[in-house]
C-alpha cells in the first residue's frame, strides 16, 4: 500500500445536509465499491484525505471525502449553525444519499460527528468506525491549543509565506514546506489577503461545557457494537495513552494503531502508515 501512487482524479459531488445546506464532496474509485466516508477535523477540508482516498480507491473501495458545513467548498450556514447535532444530521442525510452502509473515518471534529451519529436514527448506516486521534476524554490543553490556532488570524494573511509560517509554528514536528502553493486549497483569497477556507463563526459553537460533550461521547461509546479502530499519533497532545486506554475500557472490542511519527494530524504526518492502518482494518472486515 505504501508504494501506491495512483492519484486518480476524483468526481465532485454536491450533496444536501440537514436543512438543505449544500455540501461538497469528492468521490474516488468505483461507484459500486464498498463505501468509505471520510470526515475531516475542524478548520480542515476534504483535501486532507486526498492521498488516502486515491490509494484506497486503487483497492476497489468507493471513497467519499466530505467538506463539513462551513468548511472548504461546502455552504456556510446562514444561521451560523455549527452545532455538533447539526453535523451529525448532515452525516445521516449524506449517507442516505450515497446509499450506505458505510465505514466512517473521522478525524477530531469528524470523529466526534461519526461517533455521535451511531446513536441517532439512521445511524445503522454506519457499519464500522475509524476514529483518528480523538477519544471520549481528550487532553484539555491539547484541545485548547487547537482552538487557539483556529481562533487566530481572523484578519487573514498578506502572503502564502505568512500562512506557512503560522502552520509551521502550530506544527513544529513537520518541516516547513519550501513550496507554499499546496496551501492554496485550504485558503480563500479576497482583496489581496488570504483567509482560511472555513467560516470563523464555527468557533462560536465550541464553547460547550467539556464535561457535557465527554459524557455524551462516553454514553454513546458504551453502546458501540460495530467494529471500531482508534488511530493515535504518538506525539499527539490531544489523545494521551491514558485517554486511549480509557476509551478501550469503554469499547473493549476496539482495535488501536499508534503511529510513531505522528501528532494530532496523524493522516498528514505519516500518510503511508495511516493509510496502511485504515486499509488493513477495512479489508479485514470482509463482506
Amino acid at each position: 500500500m505504501s508504494s501506491a501512487n495512483n492519484l486518480v482524479d476524483p468526481v465532485r459531488l454536491r450533496l444536501r445536509g440537514s436543512g438543505g445546506i449544500e455540501l461538497v464532496a469528492d468521490q474516488y474509485g468505483p461507484a459500486d465499491g464498498p463505501l468509505v466516508v471520510f470526515l475531516h477535523g475542524g478548520g480542515q477540508t476534504r483535501h486532507s484525505w486526498k492521498r488516502t482516498g486515491a490509494k484506497l480507491a486503487a483497492t476497489g473501495m468507493r471513497v467519499v471525502t466530505l467538506d463539513a458545513r462551513g468548511h472548504g467548498d461546502s455552504q456556510w450556514s446562514a444561521e451560523r449553525d455549527y452545532r455538533r447535532e447539526s453535523m451529525v444530521d448532515d452525516l445521516i442525510e449524506v449517507l442516505g444519499q450515497l446509499g450506505g452502509p458505510a465505514v466512517v473515518v473521522g478525524a477530531s471534529m469528524g470523529g466526534i460527528t461519526g461517533l455521535l451519529a451511531t446513536a441517532v436514527p439512521g445511524g445503522t448506516q454506519i457499519s464500522a468506525l475509524v476514529l483518528v486521534d480523538i477519544v471520549t476524554r481528550p487532553e484539555p490543553e491539547g484541545v485548547q491549543r487547537v482552538l487557539d490556532f483556529l481562533g487566530k488570524h481572523r484578519d487573514g494573511f498578506d502572503s502564502l509565506d505568512a500562512v506557512a509560517d503560522a502552520v509551521a509554528d502550530y506544527m513544529p514536528h513537520r518541516p516547513r514546506p519550501d513550496n507554499t502553493d499546496g496551501l492554496r486549497r485550504n485558503l480563500r483569497e479576497r482583496d489581496g489577503r488570504w483567509y482560511w477556507h472555513w467560516d470563523p463563526d464555527m468557533l462560536a459553537d465550541r464553547a460547550e461545557d467539556p464535561s457535557e460533550i465527554t459524557g455524551q461521547m462516553e454514553e454513546v461509546a458504551r453502546t458501540l457494537t460495530i467494529p471500531v479502530l482508534l488511530v493515535r499519533g504518538l506525539q499527539s497532545d490531544v489523545v494521551s495513552a491514558e485517554g486511549a486506554a480509557a476509551f478501550q475500557e469503554l469499547v473493549p472490542h476496539a482495535s488501536m494503531v499508534e503511529i510513531g511519527g505522528a501528532a494530532h494530524t496523524a493522516a498528514g504526518d505519516d500518510n503511508d502508515a495511516f493509510t496502511d492502518a485504515v486499509a488493513e482494518f477495512i479489508l479485514g472486515l470482509g463482506g
